[in-house]
């Protein structure tokens, strides 16, 4: 038990920080690098601005005023409708088409996908319209927030002035699960209804309930539980329910994830005698070490839902900390994709399978990135006067 915290506060609060910088979280990307220059516009000031944004956000593109491959416009064309027409810089019409949204804000961001989907080149999926669930501090007390992707429409969650931590989406996007120290100054379970705001307890047993993923097909979840003496990791049903313990070890274990298809989970164990990753069946067996062959430090692993071979995970370099991604199908040593001053840790992946979301971390504060995994290029997205903002989770349909 005493293990499990001391791991548990370093994860989240005993990380090594470095000298802070101009602006946390930016990495620009050399300018020799193979991207697709676009000119981006919109009929009204706000939506010009966020389509500017996104854009300026992805790996893939480089946004011009001349010189474009692509002239993207779009033209909000009702409350919820914005279209999209997309022309080559000879004049040739690409596409277009009207897409509707729940705001002005949401169709923007779809239609600004359907434009990665027709101009990338090498079938990326569009990630804009993804929403997110972080942890914000802007109340002096960790809750829980949702916003989408560009923290527009932000939206209080938890008022619970305990600390919340690891907010994780239902696949469906209506329901969070996440770790609180509500009411009984212990870390429970908790799920809330996106539709009701209802909070109900997920999971409350003796001892520390932490670290709760639900399946990408929302009928199974995984979760960390010491009611047992030490922290193991567990499965049950979407209700909670039926939960059986899957490791049995002397080690600390946290931060289980699934796989795409369900039937395995990767985990932080300290098996090793460090933090490592391992892999093992849902239905039990053997727990194997992950050959990340990059640190003695290896922890938050999050599998991509889009290539079952990649496992983004925070490992430690130096006094720091950045992100690595393990490629099952290249074998050898994971490869590091941020390279900042700054710690980078706890990343998500989003929709394209190439980009993820995580925390910049600094001496003074923390904030949402996201960061291309080929180039190396990192964006905040979370405004500097929010607040810390941390532990991202995304959700897209």
């Amino acid at each position: 038990m005493q293990n499990l915290l001391r791991i548990s506060l370093f994860l989240f609060f005993g990380l090594s920080l470095v000298q802070a910088q101009r602006d946390i979280g930016q990495v620009s990307i050399s300018a020799d690098i193979k991207t697709v220059s676009v000119r981006v516009s919109a009929n009204v000031p706000e939506l010009n601005n966020l389509a500017v944004q996104a854009f300026s956000a992805h790996g893939r593109y480089r946004v011009v005023a001349s010189g474009f491959s692509y002239d993207i416009r779009f033209a909000q064309v009702s409350g919820n409708q914005v279209r999209v027409d997309i022309s080559r810089s000879s004049g040739d019409v690409v596409h277009s088409e009207t897409v509707a949204g729940n705001g002005p804000r949401d169709a923007l961001l779809r239609a600004a996908d359907v434009a990665v989907e027709r101009t990338n080149g090498v079938g990326l999926k569009g990630f804009f319209a993804a929403k997110l669930a972080f942890i914000g501090e802007r109340t002096g007390k960790k809750e829980i927030y949702v916003s989408d992707l560009f923290f527009g429409d932000v939206k209080q969650i938890t008022r619970d002035n305990a600390q919340a931590l690891t907010p994780r989406w239902s696949p469906d996007g209506t329901k969070l699960i996440y770790t609180s120290y509500f009411r009984s100054g212990f870390p429970d379970i908790f799920q809330i209804d996106l539709n009701t705001y209802q909070r109900t307890t997920f999971v409350s047993f003796k001892g520390t309930n932490s670290g709760a993923r639900f399946s990408p097909d929302g009928r199974q979840t995984t979760m960390v539980l010491s009611g047992e003496g030490n922290a193991e990791i567990y499965v049950g049903n979407a209700q909670g329910r039926q939960i059986r313990r899957l490791t049995r070890t002397d080690a600390v274990e946290a931060s289980p994830c699934f796989s795409p298809d369900g039937s395995r989970i990767v985990f932080t164990s300290d098996a090793a005698g460090g933090p490592q990753l391992y892999v093992m069946s849902v239905a039990g067996g053997s727990m194997r070490r992950v050959p990340t062959n990059i640190s003695g430090y290896c922890s938050e692993p999050d599998w991509n839902r889009v290539d079952a071979n990649k496992i983004a995970f925070t490992m430690r370099i130096g006094s720091g900390y950045q992100i690595a991604l393990y490629d099952f199908s290249k074998g050898g040593a994971a490869k590091q994709v941020s390279h900042a001053a700054f710690d980078g840790i706890e990343p998500c992946w989003l929709a394209d399978g190439r980009h993820l979301v995580y925390t910049a971390r600094d001496r003074r504060t923390s904030r949402i990135c996201i960061l291309d995994t080929e180039t190396g290029k990192s964006t905040p997205i979370s405004p500097a006067n929010f607040g810390p903002t941390l532990q991202a989770s995304a959700w897209w349909r």
